[in-house]
């Protein structure tokens, strides 16, 4: 097996959703900052490597490969001793393959980037209400998506519950998941908190995402 090399910052749900597939495949890795607020993804080495200058950034004995559902996919399909976590059946695959495209486009997208690109790109410090509506009408696809499973896409754990969770714990600060409403994805987010590293891989991160958020909004109108 080649190196593998990791670049990020804990705050990003992306980052934390490929080190949840590291830690789950038992994976060694070496991990390298990116401070995305310095601008340190846009220097000329790093654009080198990623000429889209996002994180996270895979580095795998000399090729590079971005986007963090490609990264996920390409670790189970290399290094996984069986496919559960990325199944090869075709059906099994399209449904998680669907929710990595709604957690790109609705949860990441719509919801994450949309509150974080003004707050600390753009200094604002008000979040709409209509945004924090947003997150909570994401959630109600989140149930649904359960339905009686304990996985996003049924009864195993697979990359898409991954991705999910690095993206919904980052958002509870802004909206919480009351069980009364929420059921399914309150226990959910239980069940994947009792992951072998969750804490070190998600759960620090998720908190310093939120704290980072709670420092620069003053305001939800």
């Amino acid at each position: 097996m080649g190196k593998l090399v990791l670049y990020g910052l804990e705050a990003s749900p992306p980052v934390r959703a490929c080190k949840l597939t590291l830690h789950a495949l038992g994976l060694q890795y070496d991990y390298k900052l990116v401070n995305l607020l310095a601008g340190e993804h846009k220097s000329k080495e790093y654009t080198l490597k990623n000429p889209q200058h996002t994180v996270p950034l895979l580095e795998d004995d000399g090729i590079c490969i971005w986007d963090s559902h490609a990264i996920m996919a390409y670790l189970v399909r290399k290094y996984g001793k069986t496919d559960e976590l990325y199944p090869k059946d075709y059906y099994k695959r399209a449904v998680v393959d669907q929710r990595l495209h709604f957690d790109s486009g609705v949860i990441f997208q719509g919801c994450i980037r949309e509150i974080a690109l003004p707050v600390f790109h753009h200094n604002q410090t008000e979040v709409s209400k209509s945004k924090i509506d947003g997150i909570y009408s994401m959630y109600d696809f989140l149930e649904a998506f359960l339905g009686t499973q304990e996985y996003m896409t049924g009864a195993t754990l697979t990359i898409a519950d991954f991705s999910y969770v690095s993206s919904v714990s980052g958002l509870l600060g802004l909206a919480p998941v009351q069980e009364q409403r929420y059921p399914r994805l309150s226990a959910w987010l239980e069940r994947m908190e009792q992951l072998p590293n969750y804490r070190s891989s998600n759960g620090n991160g998720a908190q310093m995402l939120i704290d980072m958020l709670a420092a620069k909004i003053t305001k939800v109108n």
